[in-house]
């Protein structure tokens, strides 16, 4: 039996912060961590994977807690996943600030790893995989976890009332992973707001509840958010009760003839795209602006498109047809009838002269 009772195993807290640049979100982490490291009475210390120094400045509010903070102070994913085992061990919360920087430094190790450009969307597969490590150690840790991140814009084509669309902001997330979001089970945004419209007159940090699962604390916004505002969450979990969040030791891979599939489908399509440039160049070599448009012509002629962007895209099956065909072009009688057709007109012309 796959389905059993229920009842509750969230035993840790999985918190979300982001905003902007001045909004708070380090001291917010740092508050909230050592009000819960005093509520949970823990001995051990609170750690903190540092990509920003951000460490540095809130410091002195543990010391004069005297709560010992260690940190690590890197942006590299791959430490990412070993300070989540060893906080599980060695601490009793884990500040992550900011979760941004290690996406964007997995990005940059990925396309260097490869040699590539840019990454394009049958890349997505294996990041997205890799990412995974670190959202399922996120979930089931046990041990409490405030994540911060920078916020980004969420675009979305609008139509206005004459059917227009336009591509406008439309709201907020987390800057990393496009589903990072969905993660946390307390969610906040913060915000610089300022007190008053007069100069001077001051700014102070707002919280907005963007999610709280547990919906007691949901849409609530707090100014100079404290550990007490997001109190009603935190007791509505199993505190020192055993922690379950996701079984990702089941999967469906029985459903699969061949696990390998996807993996084979990719290879093979790169090596086409590969051979498809390769006799493009083979047809037309030289890098005067004569070959460059018969180049795309052949594109045009063979793939009904002058974009090699959009022949990438295309399904490995017409681009098995589309090579067949260009190795046809390629092959020595047919560049022997071509060259007889490019030559033709000049043999006319002097021909004419005479």
């Amino acid at each position: 039996m796959i389905l059993q009772k229920a009842f509750p195993q969230m035993a840790y807290l999985k918190l979300g912060i982001y905003g902007e640049a001045g909004s708070g979100k380090t001291f917010t982490s740092s508050k909230v961590a050592l009000g819960l490291h005093k509520f949970i009475k823990a001995k051990k210390p609170i750690g903190f994977a540092d990509t920003e120094t951000g460490s540095d400045f809130v410091l002195p509010m543990f010391q004069e807690a005297k709560v010992e903070l260690v940190t690590a102070k890197t942006r590299a994913f791959a430490d990412l996943l070993t300070i989540i085992d060893e906080s599980e061990k060695d601490c009793s919360v884990l500040i992550i600030d900011s979760i941004t920087h290690f996406w964007n430094e997995l990005l940059t190790a990925y396309q260097e790893k490869h040699n590539l450009n840019q990454i394009t969307l049958r890349h997505w597969i294996p990041l997205k995989q890799t990412w995974r490590q670190f959202t399922d150690k996120f979930i089931n840790s046990r041990i409490h976890i405030i994540l911060a991140g920078r916020s980004a814009f969420i675009w979305d084509d609008v139509e206005d009332e004459e059917g227009v669309k336009e591509l406008k902001k439309t709201g907020t997330k987390m800057r990393a992973e496009t589903e990072m979001g969905y993660e946390p089970s307390l969610l906040v945004e913060m915000e610089h707001v300022r007190k008053s419209s007069r100069i001077g007159g001051g700014w102070i940090n707002r919280a907005w509840v963007v999610k709280d699962r547990f919906n007691v604390i949901n849409s609530q916004h707090f100014d100079m958010p404290t550990f007490e505002s997001f109190l009603p969450h935190i007791e509505s979990l199993n505190l020192n009760g055993e922690h379950m969040a996701i079984d990702t030791t089941r999967n469906s891979q029985e459903l699969f003839k061949n696990d390998r599939s996807g993996a084979a489908y990719i290879r093979k399509h790169d090596e086409l795209t590969e051979k498809i440039k390769a006799e493009i160049h083979i047809a037309y070599p030289n890098q005067n602006s004569e070959h460059k448009t018969k180049r795309l012509d052949l594109m045009k002629g063979f793939f009904n498109t002058r974009s090699f962007k959009e022949i990438e895209h295309m399904k490995n099956q017409k681009l098995e047809i589309g090579l067949a065909a260009l190795e046809a072009y390629n092959s020595e009688d047919m560049q022997k009838q071509k060259k007889e057709l490019e030559e033709k007109p000049r043999t006319e012309k002097k021909e004419k002269s005479k």
